[in-house]
């Protein structure tokens, strides 16, 4: 396996990977709310090649047998105006998408991608590193945690 920079010709792969984990997460909600419309696919991957484009973003892709077997995009945060009056506005990292095939989870290649990551954002000067991870996946949060990340930001939910 090897780790390279994004190429344009994994595009098509990059997006199955995109609905690959986007069908993971409608397996793991027990709320059941969340859904993958027909647009998904191209939108989304659009929207994170936005920020990734826009916010001096990276992406690194995990390679074998010239198939994409995982990918981790990282953007730099953009901080609000509530950012700015709360917080010490740190520049800050931001994992947005870290995606491992199913069959192949495990196998140390997420860490793999999440260490080039660090590296990235320690080079541009970053302090610390946030990720989004949806609550039902205890799997990926159990990962982060192994990885030394805590959790700092929560979000509670009731269904009503």
């Amino acid at each position: 396996m090897q780790i390279i920079e994004y190429n344009s010709q994994y595009d098509e792969q990059i997006k199955d990977l995109l609905v690959e984990l986007q069908n993971y997460l409608i397996d793991i909600d027990d709320w059941h709310t969340q859904v993958m419309l027909p647009e998904y696919r191209e939108e989304n991957f659009q929207m994170d090649m936005r920020k990734v484009n826009n916010q001096e973003g990276k992406i690194f892709l995990a390679i074998e047998n010239a198939l994409i077997v995982g990918l981790i995009m990282g953007i730099v945060e953009e901080k609000d105006e509530i950012d700015k009056l709360t917080n010490d506005c740190a520049k800050t990292g931001s994992v947005i998408e870290l995606i491992v095939k199913n069959d192949i989870r495990g196998s140390g290649i997420g860490k793999t991608l999440l260490e080039q990551m660090e590296k990235y954002f320690k080079n541009i000067n970053c302090k610390r590193i946030n990720i989004e991870v949806f609550g039902p996946n205890k799997r990926g949060l159990n990962f982060y945690e192994k990885n030394d990340y805590i959790v700092r930001d929560m979000i509670v939910s009731k269904q009503i």
